[in-house]
């Protein structure tokens, strides 16, 4: 379960922005989670609330957005839409592709008082 490790990093940063934007506490954080990061939201949500007891997110909302997957295949060049990270090409097969997008996992924003 490395969602934990992953909460205590969002924790991490939280703390750092919060204290040089000398604020208090975060009121909302906001997280972008790609469909291929191989980051389980349930998991997520699970571990969450021991991993900010205690710390500036421990009252804050938490906004999750999902980031859909798109490869391009090397093969042939077309774009498509992913939900795994094995998907392979639906025009011509191949599994060799590019990742555009659906791999992200970033605090998109953060509200402070």
């Amino acid at each position: 379960m490395h969602e934990l490790s992953i909460a205590l990093g969002i924790v991490k940063i939280a703390e750092d922005e919060t204290a040089k934007a000398k604020a208090k506490k975060v009121t909302k954080i906001e997280l972008q989670v790609g469909v291929l990061s191989g980051i389980e939201i349930d998991s997520l949500n699970f571990v969450w609330e021991s991993a900010v007891k205690s710390t500036v997110l421990e009252n804050a909302e938490k906004v999750i957005d999902i980031i859909e997957g798109k490869g391009k295949c090397v093969d042939c060049d077309t774009e498509f839409e992913m939900e795994n990270i094995y998907d392979c090409c639906p025009n011509c097969g191949s599994n060799f592709k590019g990742i555009l997008k659906g791999k992200e996992l970033s605090v998109k924003a953060l509200e402070v008082i």
